[in-house]
């Protein structure tokens, strides 16, 4: 009678285990390399912004991403212009936008993107993402905020 108990517990594990671990691959990778990257961008939250910045001692916007993309071997141009460049472009639509794509803006009425994020969630009517401001650092922000609603540009997806 044991017997059968050990060998009925050993086929359920072994069943559970295999109907777990063949959940789709290519979305969990997708997914877990755009978690790596937010959070590896998350650890830098309070450090100084710095023009050129490009390490915790002090980031600007696009040096954030760079630095963050490089640390995964992705390959990213090093201004938040050229950023705006490369990648799927989703336009403005947040119901594209999701965790590890970047987020483009042109604030102080310029007529080019000049400020770079990288989205760490998104819905419908909300995008909030990892920057570094010139006034407060490495922060979160959202496009509730009225200053990056106005200057909020585009979309684009790096991360496959």
């Amino acid at each position: 009678m044991k017997y059968i108990l050990y060998l009925t517990l050993f086929a359920l594990l072994f069943t559970s285990c295999k109907s777990g671990s063949s959940a789709n691959s290519k979305n969990n990778h997708s997914y877990s390399m755009a978690d790596k990257i937010v959070n590896s961008a998350s650890k830098h939250i309070g450090a100084p912004y710095k023009m050129a910045g490009k390490t915790a001692a002090g980031f600007d916007c696009s040096g954030l991403v760079y630095s963050t993309f490089n640390e995964f071997e992705v390959q990213v141009p090093r201004t938040s212009y050229d950023q705006a460049k490369i990648g799927k472009a989703l336009g403005q639509n947040f119901n594209k936008a999701t965790k590890g794509d970047l987020i483009f803006f042109k604030t102080n009425n310029s007529s080019r993107i000049n400020h770079v994020g990288i989205i760490t969630e998104a819905n419908n009517d909300e995008i909030k993402f990892i920057h570094s401001s010139t006034s407060r650092g490495v922060i979160i922000s959202s496009t509730k905020e009225s200053y990056y609603q106005r200057a909020f540009t585009q979309i684009n997806r790096i991360l496959e």
